[in-house]
This record gives structure tokens, sequence and C-alpha cells, in this order.
């Protein structure tokens, strides 16, 4: 279960956050025991320090958590979530914060409380955290479900997380949000024109299939397009050992639309929302495509093949061709595409292309308000040359190893025709332990899509 709120009526312990340059002031302002012990234990208010301060019952009165300088919350995010796991078991509330520092802080507890269970028994965060006053905790609590929801299927195996089973989860987020589904599976692939998506999965032993998710009955049209390749061999390009290990992670694209999707959903935005998942397995049988095939893609452009192991270009092109049918008033496509991506920004920050410069704006905006960092690249025109090869239309992988990141977005752009479009090239990983992410399954860019989606949709 998604992590929730506890009651706001809960009796629950005190938690002061304190910054440390108004540590002396919050000390002199409390009883003088309570200033006598947390001096005493030499807390100053930098950023991870925790003091639990006793009763005259040897029971918990109270606990301080430093809240450090702007200098130091900068290098981090989630801050009071860190706390909170150096916390008792028990209910909360958090004292000392307001407005928007309130509710990331809040929606970072809840994160913290996100817990992977399914093959192994976890210890679960113990302290609870009761609704803080003047947040919205319904709000908090849709989007802490739908991050959930991302890490959960992330976080599956393969072995549990094929076409097959991706397709379930959809069908039960359908029922649980009344949104209604149809999946175009196997051959039928070919007979309704999606020529890419059969041929990247045809060698699998789970066929390859289009999940196609519609909801809402108002509003502007909004296409969310995600990468489900459940797992990546490499197909005859065979990944190496070290690089095939976390490529059940590979369908990281559709578990973060899915996510986004019940946040959506959840939050009753008046939107007509349309999920397009094209899910496969890239895997290696004697039908696999190969080095040098020459592919026709649902609206006629031909691609030659120079790497198997740049499929997720592929299949994401015939369900972009197939969205942008529709003429949404916006279509996003996101994905675990590119190393080159990983490169450019590392793990934690979410890439994103548009030619849309309101859209960036609303993007930028979003990131910075919901403690979601992206960023930024460009649809570098010049490099339209590089995905040329002429022989086709298009080469799925260009020699030479620049601007890896940007003629893959480049390649998905010749997709979309003139529809308003942002590709968002993601890690959807966590690498360590930090506060409110574990290392795992992790939403990117889905909240700031989400903050963003008002702006520039006026809803």
């Amino acid at each position: 279960m998604p992590p929730v709120f506890a009651p706001a009526e809960t009796q629950a312990v005190p938690l002061h956050i304190v910054e440390q340059s108004a540590c002396e002031a919050w000390l002199d302002s409390q009883d003088a025991a309570v200033a006598r012990w947390v001096r005493g234990t030499g807390f100053t208010g930098a950023l991870g320090q925790v003091t639990l301060v006793p009763d005259d019952t040897c029971g918990i009165a109270m606990a301080v958590a430093g809240y450090g300088t702007g200098e130091t919350r900068a290098r981090g995010r989630f801050h009071v979530a860190g706390a909170a796991a150096q916390l008792p078991e028990g209910d909360w509330r958090i004292e000392g914060l307001t407005g928007t520092d309130l509710a990331i802080e809040a929606l970072g507890w809840l994160f913290a409380g996100y817990c992977f269970d399914r093959y192994k028994d976890q210890k679960p965060l113990k302290a609870r955290l009761v609704a803080p006053a003047g947040v919205d905790a319904a709000r908090l609590e849709a989007l802490a479900a739908g991050e959930a929801l991302t890490r959960d299927l992330i976080n599956t195996p393969a072995s549990d997380m094929g076409p097959v089973e991706l397709e379930a989860a959809c069908s039960s987020l359908a029922e649980t949000c009344g949104a209604q589904i149809e999946v175009i599976r196997g051959e039928a692939l070919l007979d309704r024109n999606f020529p890419m998506i059969h041929t990247v999965g045809r060698a699998a032993a789970q066929a390859p299939r289009l999940i196609d998710m519609r909801w809402g009955d108002e509003g502007p049209n909004l296409t969310l397009v995600g990468k489900g390749v459940c797992f990546d061999t490499g197909g005859l390009n065979l990944k190496l050992g070290a690089s095939m290990g976390l490529m059940k992670k590979d369908m990281g694209g559709a578990a973060t639309v899915l996510g986004l999707a019940r946040m959506i959903m959840t939050l009753g935005l008046k939107v007509r929302l349309r999920v397009l998942i094209p899910a496969v397995e890239n895997a290696v049988s004697g039908n696999a495509f190969r080095p040098g095939d020459i592919l026709t893609a649902r609206n006629g452009k031909t691609v030659e093949i120079n790497n198997t192991d740049a499929e997720g270009r592929l299949v994401l092109a015939d369900a972009l061709a197939y969205g942008a049918e529709d003429t949404p008033d916006l279509m996003v496509s996101m994905a675990t595409l590119t190393g080159a991506a990983r490169v450019a920004v590392g793990a934690d920050i979410a890439p994103y292309f548009t030619d849309d410069a309101a859209l960036a704006a609303a993007l930028d905006a979003g990131g910075a308000a919901m403690a979601d960092p992206v960023w930024r690249l460009p649809f570098h025109t010049a490099y339209e040359t590089l995905i040329e090869p002429g022989i086709a239309d298009l080469d799925n992988a260009p020699k030479g190893g620049f601007a890896g990141a940007i003629t893959a977005a480049l390649f998905l752009r010749r997709f979309v025709g003139q529809t308003r479009y942002a590709h968002f090239d993601i890690y959807a990983w966590s690498t360590g332990n930090g506060p409110a992410r574990a290392k795992g399954g992790f939403g990117m860019g889905a909240r700031a899509l989400l903050d963003a989606l008002p702006k520039v949709l006026d809803l």
C-alpha cells in the first residue's frame, strides 16, 4: 500500500525543524530545561542533526532536527525525511516549516515510507507523519501513490514484469481509476500497422503489444507515451553482463507515465488522457532482428538498424506516430533511452527536449517547485544529418558516439509531426539510499510535468 498521512486529529509528538542561523534564538525561546538538554547534546541546527528531548516520565516530549543553511540544503532534497528515519516509532507532526517547504518535506516523508517487500520482509519507516495543517494532504498522497506505483513496477524483475505483467498492471490501474484500455498483441500489431513494435519484440517468449489507455471526457487532449522494454538484452548486439544487470528498469519510462497517469486520474484533472505503452522484451532468438536490417515504421519512414541495442526509439516511434494521428494538444514521451543522457547530467536529473519555450519554462518551474530536477537539452537541428544514413530515411544508431541523447531525441521528433511535444530521457533509478530515495526504481520528471500541465494546457 502507498504511504499515507496519519489523521490530522491524531495526538502526535512535535518535530521542530530549526535552521542553523536560528538555532540560538529557538533555544532561547524554549523552557530552560529543554534548552539545557538540547545544548548538552551538541545540537547546532546543522543539517542532519536530530535530538530527542525527554519528558518528565522518560518518554519523548519532542524532537529537534537541524535544517542547516540554504547552501547545505541545496546539496540535496527531502531533508526532513532523513530526520524521520532517525525517529522512533510513533506519530509525529512537523513544526517550524510553512508553505512550499512544508509541502515538499511532507511529500518526502511519504516517499520515505515506501517499502518494496514483495520478495523479502523489509524494515519500513517507523515514524508516521500527521497530515500537516496548511498543505493539500490529498494531493500529496496522490503524488506518493503514483510514485509508489512507478517504483513497484521498476523494482519488479523481468521474471515477474514482462509484457504480460505490464499489461496486467495497466489493466489494474484502468479498473481502479475508471479508464478504458485496448491492447494490440502479437501478429495483430502487423495487421494494425505497428511494424517496429512487432519487430523488436517478436524474438521474446512473451508477445509484443501496444497498450492504449484512455481516461476523461473533457478538457484538452494529453497523450503520454512510455517506453516499455521489460528487459533489454541488447538483442543480437548483446550487452555485456555488467550493462545488462539493471535492464529490468528499461521499462522505467512506462512505469513513470503510469505513475503520472495515476496522479492525474486520482486528482481529477480536466484532461482527456491517453497513455500509450509499447511493451516488449528485446531478446535473442532465431527470428531476432539484425544489424543492417531496414524497417518501415508506421508513418512510412524507413530505418536502417545499425545496432539492435538502440531498440527503444524504434518501439516509441510507432507509438508516437499513432499518438500524433489523434492530434493531441500535448504529447510527452518518457524513456530510459540513452547512456549519453546520464553522461550529460548524471543520474539525479531528468533531461528533456522540447521546441516549445512556454512548455520549457513551465517544466523548469515545476521541477523547482516539486523537488523534481529537470534540465532542458536542445533539439539541435544541425545534427539531423547524423541520423540520415543515406540508404534509408533514418539511422537508429549513428556512428561516432557524439550527442547520443540529442540524436535519439531528433529521431523521435521525426514521428510526432506538428504535435506540441516533449521527450524525457530518464534514468529511473536511485543509485544510493538518499533521504526518501531508497536505492532502486525512482520516478523522474513526473511531478515537474504534473505541475506544468495547468500552465501549458490552461486547466
